[in-house]
């Protein structure tokens, strides 16, 4: 040992320690490891903890040979050495002494080793030294240091894996602990020793709301490697990660877990399809994933089968072209397993449909016949249970009859000879008994047939009834057609017993209309849909009043190149000014279906209870509805039933269909009166200035397009100005030039903005004014003044055909 250094520790000389800082690196580094241990036995000594002197000399000593071990790069050399003394470290107390919880003097020596021990993570034996003992670190009820342990560990796990695997349990349950900052370990670790942490899924998983966001991400990273590798163990836990969809950061990586997860244990998520459904409609890009849990869940059985292909087949036509493969896939592999879901066809759709959407609508048509036909099945074979049970009680009477005939004729043989005249013998009674049991057993018999056959061939309900009343009313001629009456006193008692049966088919054919009007109601799916989400409705047409507004009218008209939704909205204020107190507002719209069902959902919004088909105006949208419907298109039940709410990217696409139409210019929703009202009801201050003759709305320049040529552009600019009924403009740039021939706003049949491809080559600030003669095409200074422009020329247009509508209705 260096003479400074044995002076130093062995006389516990403090004013000399800092003399060991004027030693070279190379003079001192042989003896280190004899320093080391040296400071060991000190720092063992009993009197350590309250000798200050020694505390002192100690942390001088370890900062100088932490610094040569350093910048030698001794660091294997002294390892065992340096390792020793840090090991000895937890033979005493560590926790935080005193009010200012202070470190221990052994904590002290501790963190001054960690970083030189643990900075060499990537030398092989040095690691094998420091794990096992940095390990025992992480329990020994101090934070501070266990938080810098596990920062280095967590280097040491990307170059040692191998080595921290050994001591995955006492990691796991450090990170269970709180210890957070470990959990980029364990995804290094779980290739290892992955039973150990199958243990501690649960606690795991149950700790992801209390992560910061990179702790979730290598936690989302373990158990998507679990779910990789051994799927089933996550089975449990899918409630938990089901509930982490609503945090966006997460979406992703729990969807992609969920998928693996299905693959081995589909039942698991059963119960889970409607979340994960609200998953994908609010992130259209990971309906991929959803598509393939729904895929996974409906090769279970074929009701679940079912279920998965309504809702793959209605997103067929509705999602974007990137994912159709994908789901087409999904789509083939039930139908394939389930052929009869689509009536042995499948494989023919796939062939013959030249578009996924002629592809989604020839599968819905045969997923709704076959689940009308189970429904048509079920209601059959709960008719015919009934109609058995009533002819057994039926067969019953006739018997009761037979034992009450007996009695009469028994009485009759006690009675005297005139009276006996027409009674029977012993033995005729026995023939009479056996032919009116063989009988009513044949009528039973024959009913039962009768309506196998009615149900094999598709007959209804009311159909089959009719048939039961004609077969069992008349058994009297039942039997002359099956077997001739041998006597007149067998013909009596045929007819006298006739009636019975006929009561008890009138009784049943009185409860027939009852519940059938049961069955209906309970089959009605709109009903069932609306009723199970009302609230939900109520929440998005609430959202929904404050972008969008609802048309009061809808009419559905053909073009050539489709069904057309011409559409009026008026203002409900209709005041003094109103723009639209005696006309409405019309457009037309290329999607009538998304119209329907946000009309439908605001009737429903209003409603206090549960719309059904049989109501008014479910009628009228569903009428408007069978107008645009495709051949092999849904039905309007099933369309309104496929999604609760639309999608919000066709919010978005009505949304933009109305702004290019200028809808914004004339109409805005008050908060106030909770409708969309026109621009005079929402601004009465303005009304006096745009209905005063002579009284200016707007005036500026503007450059007007002479010749309307594609390339050669020729403009002018003039001094506009829009007053009352007319738009005026100067010869000239100045407004003091003679007036031109101004434009009559009520001969004005439309205002727009120049169309998408021309205003992106060269016209970013035009709008065109058409008239019943001529075309103008103006171009303002910039977007904001033609805004301006666009929206009082609107206003002054609209108000113009008010004035006259009111005139011809003064008129009239």
């Amino acid at each position: 040992m260096h003479q400074l250094f044995g002076q130093v520790l062995g006389l516990r000389d403090l004013s000399r320690a800092g003399d060991l800082f004027s030693l070279g690196d190379a003079e001192i580094e042989d003896c280190l490891s004899q320093a080391l241990d040296q400071i060991k036995s000190i720092s063992c000594s009993p009197d350590y903890l309250t000798n200050d002197n020694d505390q002192a000399v100690v942390e001088i000593c370890i900062t100088r040979i932490t610094t040569a071990i350093r910048e030698t790069g001794s660091i294997e050399k002294h390892s065992v050495a340096l390792v020793g003394l840090w090991e000895s470290c937890l033979e005493h107390n560590l926790t935080p002494q005193g009010e200012n919880t202070e470190d221990t003097p052994h904590t002290k020596i501790a963190s001054d080793i960690t970083s030189c021990i643990l900075q060499n993570y990537s030398c092989p034996s040095v690691m094998a030294l420091a794990v096992p003992v940095a390990v025992r670190f992480l329990h020994r009820g101090n934070r501070e240091l266990s938080r810098n342990m596990s920062s280095y560990l967590s280097l040491a796990a990307i170059a040692q894996a191998d080595l921290l695997a050994e001591h995955t349990q006492a990691i796991t349950q450090s990170v269970i602990g709180g210890n957070h900052m470990l959990l980029r370990v364990l995804p290094s670790v779980y290739p290892k020793q992955p039973d150990i942490i199958h243990r501690h899924l649960g606690s795991l998983t149950a700790m992801v709301p209390q992560l910061e966001s990179p702790e979730q991400q290598h936690l989302i990273k373990l158990l998507q490697m679990v779910a990789e590798q051994h799927p089933l163990m996550l089975s449990p836990q899918v409630p938990a990660l089901v509930s982490y969809l609503g945090n966006p950061h997460l979406t992703q990586a729990v969807l992609g877990t969920l998928v693996d997860v299905s693959q081995a244990s589909p039942s698991s998520l059963v119960s889970f399809l409607p979340v994960l459904r609200i998953a994908g409609q609010q992130s259209p890009a990971l309906l991929g994933h959803v598509t393939k849990i729904h895929g996974a869940v409906g090769i279970i059985n074929e009701k679940h089968a079912h279920t998965s292909l309504v809702y793959l087949v209605s997103l067929l036509g509705n999602m974007e072209h990137t994912f159709h493969h994908s789901l087409l896939q999904e789509i083939r592999a039930l139908t394939d397993r389930y052929p009869s879901l689509v009536g042995g066809c499948g494989k023919d759709i796939y062939r013959l449909s030249n578009s996924f959407s002629a592809i989604a609508r020839q599968l819905g048509r045969r997923l709704e016949e076959s689940n009308a036909a189970c429904c048509r099945l079920g209601n059959d074979k709960g008719r015919k249970g009934a109609s058995e049970q009533g002819l057994q009680v039926n067969v019953q009477n006739f018997e009761g009859k037979l034992r009450e005939e007996e009695v009469e004729e028994e009485a009759e043989e006690d009675s005297p000879a005139p009276q006996r005249r027409y009674s029977l013998s012993q033995a005729v009674r026995e023939e009479r008994r056996e032919m009116r049991f063989n009988r009513s057993k044949s009528l039973a018999i024959t009913e039962v047939r009768s309506r196998s056959v009615n149900a094999d061939n598709g007959e209804d309900g009311e159909g089959a009834e009719q048939k039961r009343d004609v077969i069992i009313s008349n058994p009297v001629s039942y039997q002359s057609e099956q077997q001739e009456v041998a006597s007149p006193e067998r013909k009596l008692t045929a007819d006298a017993s006739a009636p019975a049966p006929s009561v008890e088919v009138a009784k049943e054919g009185e409860k027939g209309p009852t519940r059938e009007k049961e069955e209906q109601a309970e089959s009605d799916r709109l009903f069932k849909h609306l009723r199970d989400n009302m609230e939900k409705i109520r929440e998005f047409c609430q959202e929904l009043l404050h972008r969008i507004p609802i048309p009061e009218l809808c009419v559905i008209e053909d073009s050539n190149r489709g069904c057309l939704a011409k559409l009026s909205f008026s203002c409900p204020l209709k005041g003094h000014y109103c723009l639209y107190s005696k006309s409405c507002f019309i457009m037309t719209s290329r999607r009538p279906h998304l119209w329907i069902h946000i009309m439908l959902l605001h009737q429903q919004s209003k409603a206090k209870a549960p719309l059904c088909s049989n109501d008014e105006c479910v009628r009228r949208l569903a009428s408007l509805w069978e107008k645009t419907r495709l051949k092999g298109a849904h039905s309007f039940p099933m369309a309104m039933t496929q999604q609760t709410t639309p999608h919000k990217k066709d919010l978005d696409s009505l949304q933009i269909q109305l702004e290019e139409v200028r809808f914004f210019d004339l109409f805005g929703f008050s908060a106030e009166e909770g409708a969309w009202l026109c621009f005079m009801c929402n601004n009465p201050e303005k009304a006096t200035v745009v209905n005063q003759d002579g009284q200016p709305l707007i005036e500026g320049k503007l450059k007007e397009k002479q010749v309307r040529w594609k390339f050669i552009k020729r403009w002018k600019t003039r001094y506009f100005t829009l007053a009352g009924n007319q738009l005026l403009f100067r010869k000239g740039k100045s407004k003091d030039e003679l007036d031109d021939v101004p434009i009559e706003l009520s001969k004005v049949q439309s205002v727009k903005v120049v169309a998408k491809k021309r205003r992106d080559r060269s016209l970013p600030r035009a709008f065109e004014i058409f008239t019943d003669d001529k075309t103008y095409v103006l171009k303002a200074e910039d977007e904001k003044h033609a805004e301006e422009w666009l929206q009082c020329i609107n206003v002054a247009v609209a108000q113009a055909r008010e004035r006259e509508n009111r005139e011809a209705t003064t008129y009239l």
